[in-house]
């Protein structure tokens, strides 16, 4: 029973601080401000939960309804939807990671804070949005309503000048740049998840206390340390250490 209540918390946090950056970002972006929480924190209890709705909604939806329009219709395979649904996932959880880093790392010259856990706040908070918009996948006919998710653009603007000190006159130039970089790193997940049509190249996960690990077929592995500051990516057989620094 206590697991249940803990999990019912939690979900219940998560909701109101999605409802609170929606609709109240001026009073809600200081006070995420004030957190200390790491971006693996963040990831595990926040990012993971909210952006599996989108490929979930989608999965149910595309197997239920199907796609199409104009007298043409389509259905894909059940295992060929669920390995585009994982793919999109992992590939999803990935950008995050990369969205964060080019946001702190533009932060600068724009004025604001070299800092990656804030940077990463910005960016999952911001989009939280947009991901629960995702829920409109279970039925593929609404699909345009998905484009209110394009408020989260706004968010991000409402909270770069206080999550990264972004100057005010900057901001929006700021805005444009990531958001860029936002539409680059989707158009690249849609295309590598429509290209996966078997589960052992969509991956697995193993999320256990604070470390976490995603296996993710032939696309490598990615493994992160119980504290959230280093993750390994293997590709090829070739292993990459990135080192997230602690917040300042």
């Amino acid at each position: 029973m206590s697991s249940q209540q803990d999990l019912q918390n939690h979900a219940q946090g998560i909701i109101a601080r999605v409802k609170a950056v929606a609709t109240d970002p001026a009073g809600t972006w200081p006070v995420i401000a004030g957190d200390t929480d790491q971006p693996m924190q963040v990831f595990t209890r926040f990012v993971m939960p909210l952006l599996a709705i989108g490929p979930i909604a989608s999965f149910i939806g595309g197997q239920l309804f199907g796609y199409g329009g104009f007298g043409f219709s389509y259905r894909p395979s059940f295992m060929s939807a669920l390995g585009v649904a994982i793919t999109s996932y992992v590939l999803s959880l990935l950008a995050v990671w990369v969205l964060a880093f080019i946001a702190n790392t533009l932060s600068p010259r724009f004025g604001g804070k070299d800092d990656y856990p804030r940077a990463f706040r910005l960016v999952a908070y911001s989009m939280s949005f947009a991901w629960v918009v995702g829920i409109v996948g279970l039925i593929p006919a609404l699909g345009f309503v998905g484009l209110v998710g394009l408020y989260s653009l706004y968010l991000f603007y409402k909270g770069a000048p206080i999550m990264m000190g972004i100057e005010a006159d900057k901001s929006v130039v700021y805005t444009v740049i990531v958001v860029i970089a936002a539409i680059l790193a989707n158009l690249i997940i849609g295309v590598i998840a429509s290209s996966i049509t078997g589960p052992s190249a969509a991956g697995s996960f193993d999320a256990s206390g604070d470390e976490m690990s995603i296996d993710m077929g032939d696309f490598g592995q990615i493994e992160v340390t119980e504290d959230g500051t280093t993750a390994k990516i293997t590709v090829d057989g070739e292993e990459i250490t990135v080192k997230v620094p602690e917040e300042r």
